[in-house]
């Protein structure tokens, strides 16, 4: 290689470092000046990114806010914005719920913080190469004349005109980020009290010591006390449930979890994963209300849920009559989560399976391009595509409805293997029914995942036991099902596995 071509390639390897440095440093100053909104913790939140190697949570005007180390470089203040809390005392408590299982929040953060981070590094890619590509397009020869111009009246203008139009590319990202006030912070176990022992996990977490009145503190000690309460019951649990007496599936069987009826119960989700996880299951059967109102600010149940099957490809989900209205529906497939529109998907075990929303929230959706239908219009629907697909030789193996009353007809005319929902909050089945071409089929209904007497579970135990279900398929078919129920007092109740013959 000759001397010319090493030194081309010399000067082709400094400017792509140097384009790389410059890139990275405007992706920087973009990334600390960018924000996010997000639905975190009950509240409409906005996330922006920094380098202070602290996490701060700024909760509003009534409570104090709250910091900890990052253990990184990157920081994060977190502003908290509207909520639909009715109390301060409701408030606290969803904040010791959510903080006892805080994956799905921490993840709705961190893709959050990765969106910006992606967004900032293509930003700063573009505008890092803009002064290369000028230098390539003007050309040697010019750039010389125009340095040579510098000196002279119009040569000062023009550069000051370039000036100004760097900043104004770059300014837009780092507007509206204003430095915080001198705050006085203080060590969270100073600001409860010796009477109120913290969990390991806030030694490090220190609240600004501006608002320290009696109420306050006793809110702060009140919630405190339920993470740890909400903590030890559900972690020992999810940690009692290894050891449970459950059906072990063989190599040529699958096995599905069903859940339904969690209203907020995020607490609930580690241990449904555990039990889960002890029964051998590979995929999910979610049949809804996961929520209480199907508002955005139950997004952490959703995010929750999500989290603790995240790793399964396999989840299939339908919207229950609490979940109302879209949101529901569209966060969880956003998170991947399949449901239906009226046709029927490949299943568990290379079963097919067909499902529907309750129709007694708004979110019903299109079942096939039909709105506001009644709860009989949409059970004969449901049945017509069952019974097709039987008669086309692709029989529904599962038909997966919110309340398992929806799949009676389906039943009745012999057109399914399995229906199951949830609902009624109590566990019922699994009961054979013959059906009017000969045929049998099953219906079951789960009890309520979240230990939920009414529309909302959440807290720091369970109101009522909770029940999930182990679904075993062979050869594309339900074969059966094992019942698994938490009680109130922390004890397991485990059903015999139930075969399903046809």
């Amino acid at each position: 290689m000759s001397r010319a071509s090493v030194l081309r390639l010399l000067g082709v390897l400094l400017g792509v470092v140097a384009w790389a440095a410059l890139a990275l440093t405007i992706a920087a100053v973009i990334f600390a000046g960018s924000e996010r909104t997000v639905d975190l913790a009950s509240h409409e939140a906005t996330v922006s990114p920094d380098f202070s190697g602290e996490i701060v949570l700024r909760t509003g005007p009534v409570l104090p806010d709250l910091r900890a180390p990052s253990d990184t470089v990157l920081g994060l203040d977190i502003e908290l914005g509207k909520t639909d809390t009715t109390s301060l005392q409701e408030l606290m408590s969803r904040y010791a719920a959510i903080a006892s299982q805080p994956d799905g929040q921490i993840a709705v953060v961190a893709r959050a913080v990765r969106t910006m981070a992606l967004a900032a590094l293509v930003q700063g890619a573009a505008l890092a190469a803009l002064p290369f590509v000028l230098w390539f397009v003007v050309g040697r020869e010019r750039w010389g004349v125009l340095l040579r111009g510098l000196p002279t009246g119009p040569g000062t203008i023009a550069g000051l005109l370039v000036l100004v139009l760097v900043a104004a590319l770059v300014a837009p990202f780092t507007w509206g980020r204003q430095d915080p006030l001198p705050q006085r912070w203080m060590p969270l176990a100073d600001f409860v009290g010796d009477d109120v022992p913290l969990p390991e996990q806030a030694r490090d977490v220190e609240i600004m010591g501006d608002v320290t009145t009696g109420e306050t503190q006793r809110l702060i000690a009140s919630a405190v006390s339920s993470y740890q309460q909400g903590q030890a019951f559900y972690s020992k649990a999810a940690d009692d449930a290894a050891a449970l007496d459950l059906r072990e599936p063989a190599d040529d069987e699958t096995v599905v979890l069903l859940v339904s009826d969690r209203h907020l119960n995020v607490g609930m989700d580690e241990v449904a994963r555990a039990i889960g996880d002890r029964g051998g299951a590979t995929a999910v059967l979610d049949a809804g209300d996961d929520t209480s109102t199907g508002e955005r600010w139950e997004a952490f149940s959703l995010d929750s849920v999500s989290a603790a099957f995240d790793d399964l490809e396999e989840r299939w989900a339908v919207a229950g009559n609490h979940d109302n209205g879209t949101f529901v529906r569209a966060h969880m497939t956003d998170l991947g989560w399949q449901y239906f529109d009226g046709t029927v998907l490949r299943g568990p075990g290379s079963s097919r399976i067909l499902g529907v929303d309750d129709p007694r929230s708004s979110g019903l959706g299109n079942w096939r391009d039909e709105t506001g239908l009644t709860s009989a219009e949409v059970a004969e629907r449901l049945t017509e595509a069952a019974c097709d697909a039987d008669a086309d030789g692709r029989r529904v193996n599962t038909l997966l409805v919110h309340d398992a009353d929806f799949g009676d007809q389906a039943l009745e005319r012999g057109c399914v293997d399995l229906v199951v929902g949830g609902h009624t909050h109590v566990q019922d089945g699994p009961t054979a029914v013959t059906g009017s071409n000969g045929d049998v089929g099953w219906t079951y209904t789960v009890g309520t995942t979240g230990g939920a007497a009414y529309a909302i579970a959440i807290g720091s135990k369970l109101r009522r036991p909770a029940g999930v279900a182990l679904i075993t398929y062979r050869d594309g078919r339900p074969v059966g099902i094992q019942s698994v129920t938490l009680q109130t007092n922390g004890r397991y109740d485990v059903d015999p596995w139930v075969a399903l013959t046809y």
